[in-house]
Formats: structure tokens, sequence, C-alpha cells
């Protein structure tokens, strides 16, 4: 097939979403598709871009066909860009859509492109409802799927918000696959060694762009509860704030917190994830909304054992008491599972379970549900 990919890409460092779709496009090319990927000229307008950069500034990704087209606020672009992938006369296009300020962009984009009669249009839905909403979601998200013909998501949680919004459309719920493109596992010893951290600290690991909706904060105030004090607890802190640092810099100031953290608060590049998961005991997911995570993903691949929130997808990805804990989404629920991980020595355990439960987050799973789709 041919086969385009329509979202981010290099150059942006849009994160997960970026690395999935450059991770899919090699996975179809491995099993013999031809795969292009549009990506962004413009993502976002500054003003509603929270982080520091949009851009990379690592090496473009081999073997790949990245064409850096998409403006997400030219209605001038969408046509232009429309016309191209149409005329082009894809066999399918793949669009990833999560958040209702791209379905302007992509829904005029995708309009153009069903005029050729020929090209099927797949969504990957991140989100239907976004996590921090806004007026006029609802006509923004109704207007972007009223071009696409089917729907792939990775949460049952999103499969139920697109069916309140299309009951009829074609679509699957499927895993999110691993991360398997952050490279190798590292020793324990090694990582640590590379980050600074005492090899002696149980080292817990709060990963990603941080945002209210993840939960920091529920996470800081659990540190200041004396059963985490008690274990010598510290929290690997890596990620960029989208946001005012101020209220949890405030926290860690209240609490006294600021010997018991690991700040690297800057954006982390793709080849040093790896050192991150590989240095901590576990990861904890705090947030308060979810649908699914691409960090639960991440951990799987470096067999990081993982204690999350019951809220959205996450249960979904994380089996309670198998490969991690599944708390409440508050500071007692938080406390209890890092206690239970380290008061009954589970590491190890949840370690080896990781092993087995991460073969079913395969790319082939996941590719092959996206074609039955377009079957």
């Amino acid at each position: 097939m041919r086969i385009v990919i329509l979202g981010s890409a290099y150059p942006l460092r849009g994160g997960g979403i970026a690395s999935f779709n450059e991770r899919l496009a090699s996975h179809f090319q491995e099993l013999g598709h031809d795969v292009d990927i549009y990506s962004f000229t413009l993502q976002y307008p500054n003003f509603l871009f929270p982080g520091k950069s949009q851009y990379s500034d690592e090496p473009a990704p081999i073997g790949l066909n990245i064409k850096i087209k998409v403006n997400s606020i030219n209605p001038l672009n969408w046509f232009k860009v429309g016309r191209e992938l149409r005329d082009a006369n894809y066999d399918l296009l793949i669009v990833r859509f999560w958040m209702p300020f791209f379905g302007p962009c992509l829904g005029t984009i995708q309009r153009q492109v069903r005029k050729n009669k020929h090209t099927k249009i797949v969504c990957i839905a991140d989100n239907i409802i976004p996590h921090e909403q806004r007026f006029g979601d609802k006509f923004l998200i109704r207007y972007f799927l009223k071009s696409v013909d089917a729907c792939v998501t990775m949460s049952k949680s999103v499969l139920a918000d697109l069916k309140m919004f299309n009951p009829h459309m074609p679509a699957v719920y499927t895993p999110h696959p691993l991360y398997d493109n952050y490279g190798a596992h590292l020793s324990k010893f090694d990582a640590r060694k590379l980050l600074g951290i005492s090899q002696q600290d149980n080292i817990i690991l709060f990963f990603g762009f941080i945002r209210q909706y993840k939960g920091l904060d529920i996470l800081l105030e659990a540190l200041a509860d004396k059963r985490i004090r008690d274990l010598n607890v510290k929290l690997l802190l890596a990620g960029e704030f989208y946001g005012d640092p101020a209220p949890y810099l405030e926290l860690i100031k209240k609490y006294a917190l600021a010997e018991v953290i690991y700040m690297h608060t800057d954006f982390i590049p793709n080849q040093e994830v790896g050192r991150y998961f590989s240095a901590a005991d576990c990861v904890v997911l705090p947030y308060r909304s979810a649908t699914q995570s691409g960090i639960t993903q991440v951990a799987y691949h470096f067999d990081l054992p993982m204690i999350v929130s019951n809220v959205g997808g996450l249960p979904e990805l994380v089996q309670d008491s198998y490969v991690g804990y599944v708390v409440e989404p508050n500071v007692s629920g938080i406390v209890d599972g890092i206690v239970s991980f380290y008061k009954y020595e589970k590491e190890a355990q949840f370690r080896t379970n990781i092993i087995d439960e991460k073969q079913k987050y395969s790319w082939n799973t996941f590719g092959n549900e996206l074609l039955k789709l377009v079957e």
C-alpha cells in the first residue's frame, strides 16, 4: 500500500506523538508498504504552546520520508496540502487527532483528499474529548470526524467518547503499542551514575510533560508523608513544565522536599530517555484524568514497575498487583501504593511479570487492527 501519516514528526519534538508516528511509519515500511509522513511547519501558535520550544535539536530519524508541509493556522495551506495529498492518490491516510484545536486544519485537508474517491482515511485518536476542555470543542470535533472513514482508539474510554459523537463509525480499540525506540536498557548502577543519583536511594520516577491533569502536586504531597520519608524514597522528576511551575515549587518549599527530589525539568531528548527509566525502581503516574499514556508503554519496554491512578484507560494497561499497583487518584492512594511497593519488596516480582505481560503490546498487533479497518 501507499500510506501517508498526517501528524507530528521531526523536526517537532512532539513527545510521544511524534515518536509514535515515526515508529508506526517504520513498522509499515518493514512490512513492505510505501510510507510518507506529513508533519507541521507550524504546529501551535506560540501563545498556545506551553513549553520552551516546539523544535528538536536531535538528528533526523534515519530511513523516513518526512515532508514538513502543514501550517495549523493557515487555511490557504490546508487547501494546498489537501489538494497535494488528493492528487498523490495514496491508498491510506492515517491522521493523528489529540485535541480539537486541530479539527479545522485536519478536517479541511481530509475533505480535499476525499475528492479523489480512492484514499481511505483512518484516525488514530489519542483523545476525542480533551483533558482541558474549552468552549467550541464539540463543534471542532464534529467537523473533524465528519471526514474520517474509521477510527482506532487506544483506550476504551476514548472509544466510548467517539461513539457519543458518531455511533456508526467503524472503530476499534487496541492498546497503545510499546515504545521500543528509546534505546537499550542500562543497568541501574550505570544509569544512576550518568544522572548523578545515589546508588543507595529508593528512586521513584515521574516522567513527561508536567501538566495540571497529571497530578504532580498529588505526588509531591505524598512525598511529604512520614511513611514515605521513613523509606528513604526520592523522586526523579524528569520533564518540562507545560504551565506555571510556581504551584509545584511552592509545594516543594512548603514541605521541605528539595533534598528528596532530583530535578531534571528541561526537555528530555530521545537518546536520554532510557537512562531515566533504567535508574528508577518504579514510575508513578498520579494522574487526575487519563485516556491512555505513552509513559506506561515506555515503562513496559524498560521492564519498569508502575504505580498508576485508577482513571481512564490506565487500569487497562497496568494489571493491578501484577506489574504494578492501581491506586485511587489522591494523596492517600499514592502513598499506599509506594509504601506497599517497598515494604513488600515487589520490584523483582513485578519486573518478571512485565516481561510476559508486554508481549501483548506489539506493533504487529496494532498495525494489523488498523489495516483490518481499511479492509
